[in-house]
């Protein structure tokens, strides 16, 4: 599992890069300022559990277990949901993708609680 969520975290690095370089260069002049903020703010996140996602695959050879594997899972289902509807929402408008974006915040928190509980547990 460590490799898998080191090749995870390296590639969801790679698109955080490549998504900020987007917004950056092609959309500061095409969304207004508000959804240019949300767009980089999904960014943001991604970066971040990208990060995270490199110290879960550390944590697994030295603290192996369930509840540090969950971590990792759940860091990948929050950045998606997080991120990704704060794309979409930025790129298309779509304001009914608004209740997904929590969904997301709180699977990144229960993968630090997950990640938290399974360094202190092993």
């Amino acid at each position: 599992m460590d490799r898998v969520f080191f090749i995870i975290g390296s590639l969801s690095g790679l698109i955080g890069v490549a998504l900020g370089a987007f917004a950056a260069h092609a959309l500061k002049g095409r969304l207004d300022a508000g959804l240019l903020a949300t767009f980089e703010v999904g960014v943001r996140y991604q970066m971040y559990h990208a990060l995270a996602l490199l110290a879960v695959a550390w944590a697994i050879t030295r603290w192996p277990g369930s509840t540090v594997t969950a971590s990792g899972w759940l860091f990948v289902v929050g950045a998606v949901l997080f991120s990704g509807s704060l794309y979409a929402i930025s790129l298309t408008g779509a304001r009914w993708l608004g209740p997904i974006t929590p969904v997301g915040g709180v699977a990144l928190l229960a993968g630090w609680i997950c990640l938290a509980l399974g360094v202190w547990r092993g």
